[in-house]
This record gives structure tokens, sequence and C-alpha cells, in this order.
């Protein structure tokens, strides 16, 4: 369910950023990561280092505030296969997946981790949902309006059908 409500919320959050002007757009307005452009490449950055770890293939950026994509439209397409490639792998875990651990080390701090998968995946989809908002707040700022993201939204939507499930 997660993996299917991160991409669906990140495809209603790029529609929206997509019609501000690119001064809006990289303008820093006071979060965590400096501006929306610097919002959205972080979470790609997490998702990618976080992915290296849970599947061992892909590249890992070496520093949480890298822009890997100076283009909007480049950035999104980027977003878009991400998505579709974590889809995939959450779609593949079974409950002996589930119930494993990963090991690996920071990009901030040398020292070898282990954590146990579920608990790993739960605070990967949460953080991307914590910066989702951040991005949502600062596109709530500059154009009054930004679409609906909440968890139960997207349920209802899968309910009815409008919105593929996962399972």
């Amino acid at each position: 369910m997660f993996a299917g409500y991160n991409a669906w919320a990140n495809r209603r959050l790029y529609e929206a950023v997509a019609d501000l002007p690119a001064p809006q757009y990289r303008a820093h307005r006071g979060v965590y990561f400096g501006s929306l452009e610097g919002t959205l490449n972080h979470l790609l950055v997490t998702d990618r280092i976080w992915m290296q770890r849970f599947t061992g293939l892909g590249s890992a950026p070496d520093r949480l505030d890298a822009v890997l994509f100076d283009d909007f439209d480049e950035l999104h397409a980027a977003r878009q296969a991400e998505d579709a490639r974590i889809q995939r792998y959450v779609d593949a875990l079974d409950d002996q997946a589930l119930a494993g651990s990963i090991s690996y080390r920071r990009v901030s701090t040398p020292e070898a981790q282990v954590q146990a998968l579920a608990p790993a995946l739960a605070h990967w989809f949460n953080h991307q949902t914590h910066h989702r908002g951040q991005a949502h707040a600062v596109l709530t700022g500059l154009s009054g309006r930004a679409p609906e993201l909440d968890l139960l939204f997207y349920q209802r939507l899968v309910a009815q059908g409008t919105e593929p499930a996962s399972r």
C-alpha cells in the first residue's frame, strides 16, 4: 500500500509543482533542503540510497543534499522511474523477506548498521511523507493551493477503483 501511495502522492505533487515558474521552484523557502528543487532532489537521493541498501543495486549518492537533476523535467522522469522501481521491489517482498534484516553504512557516519527490514521500510515511507509535507507547505505558500496527499484520500480512491491497488 505504501509503495502505491508513495507513487500516487509524488505524481500529484510533481503535477502541481510543474506549473510553478523556475525562480519560485528554486527559491529558498526555509525548509530543511531550502527549496522545492532541493527537497524533491533530496527525496530522490534518499530513495536511491535506501534502494541500494535494500537491493544492493543502483547508485547511492554520498550526500543527502545532492542535486541530482537541475532540470525539473529530468528530475520528474527520474522520480517516475524510481517510483516504478520501488513498486516492483516492494511487490516482490514476501513474508520471509519482510522478516529479514539489512546491513549498511549511513551516508553521514561510517559505522555498520543492521536493521530489520520491515521497520526500515516503515521509516523510509515515513521519511518520504515528511519531506513531501514540507514541499506541500511550500507549494501552498507559493500558489495558494496544493493537491490532496492524505493517505486516507488515496485509500478511498483505491477502494473506488480509480487508483490501482497494490498488493
